[in-house]
């Protein structure tokens, strides 16, 4: 029973992928009356954000901000997530009807992605610092829940709404879903301090949610991938495009990293992703079919992560 155990954990994030795969193709051959799908859909639709809330409410409550400092690292990689997500936004409202629009959405949620909330976890295997991708985890989740509602109204204008009520719109999402956790952990650990202790033991809650919304998130795209009606090669793009994305922010965060004798933090903290929200992100505030971006985003960093953490314990 260990070995089965310890085997499901290892690649618990492997088996929830195939699972989302495999049970969105199993639900839609069974003819379910269109009643079940909109309870579905609906379900799927609060689930993934309650789901993203409470992983980084977890995270964030083990957080004693006395311990996080700024390094000069975070900046830099703050500076490359929002320049490319900046400078990819300004492509497409400058060349709205360009035929490589979609794979260049893909490629903009990717980079302003925030980090995932389970590379600490991760981080702390691959002897990298906690504290410090902690720190970044909160800049960057800043600094999405700006730029998105900066740059999306402009990607993506509605008809009939102004700029400044379409972003107002997405703060309304946004803000929850990245700020409040934290600072709804900051205030019970302020106010509650047992609680608080009691939530910050309780770390491993967050890897089988992250599990569960990652298996909804793989579904979700899934079904884009099922009900698409891009070509082929649009969607070939995204794969490639994901698999870019992934390589590069892995290499550049381990540069840069280097330099400050922290390369595995800063390599986990551009890297290894929130994909679970960049999928939300995509389904919600761009074209649906950029969740294909961010479900085969979640595939190759977990065969990174997977890679490292096996090279590393096979030369310990």
């Amino acid at each position: 029973m260990g070995k089965i155990t310890q085997f499901a954990r290892d690649w618990a994030l492997v088996i929830a992928i195939i699972t989302g795969i495999i049970s969105y193709i199993i639900y839609i051959q069974i003819p379910f009356p269109p009643v079940v799908h909109d309870l579905a859909n609906r379900a799927i639709g609060l689930a993934q954000p309650f789901l993203i809330f409470a992983m980084l409410f977890l995270t964030f409550s083990r957080i004693d901000p006395r311990s996080l400092r700024p390094r000069w690292w975070h900046l830099w990689l703050l500076l490359i997530q929002g320049g490319l997500y900046s400078a990819i936004g300004l492509i497409l409202i400058l060349m709205p009807d360009t035929s490589f629009r979609v794979p260049l959405e893909g490629a903009m949620i990717l980079f302003i992605c925030p980090t995932a909330t389970a590379a600490a976890v991760i981080t702390k295997k691959l002897n990298g610092n906690i504290n410090d991708i902690t720190s970044y985890i909160i800049m960057i989740n800043l600094l999405t829940s700006l730029l998105i509602p900066t740059f999306q109204p402009l990607v993506h204008p509605t008809p009939g709404i102004t700029f400044v009520t379409a972003s107002l719109l997405i703060l309304g999402k946004v803000f929850p879903l990245l700020l409040l956790p934290l600072i709804s952990a900051q205030l019970i650990r302020f106010f509650f301090p047992r609680l608080n202790k009691i939530l910050a033991s309780k770390q491993e809650i967050s890897f089988y949610l992250w599990t569960i919304a990652l298996t909804l998130a793989i579904a979700v795209t899934t079904r884009s991938l099922f009900h698409t009606h891009t070509t082929l090669a649009t969607q070939l793009w995204l794969v490639a495009i994901s698999l870019i994305a992934c390589l590069f922010q892995f290499w550049i965060g381990r540069r840069i990293g280097a330099h400050y004798n922290d390369a595995v933090t800063a390599g986990q903290s551009l890297g290894q992703k929130n994909t679970v929200l960049s999928i939300w992100v995509g389904y919600t505030f761009f074209t649906p079919v950029t969740a294909i971006a961010g479900g085969f985003y979640s595939i190759w960093h977990n065969l990174i992560n997977t890679y490292q953490l096996r090279r590393m314990r096979s030369e310990e």
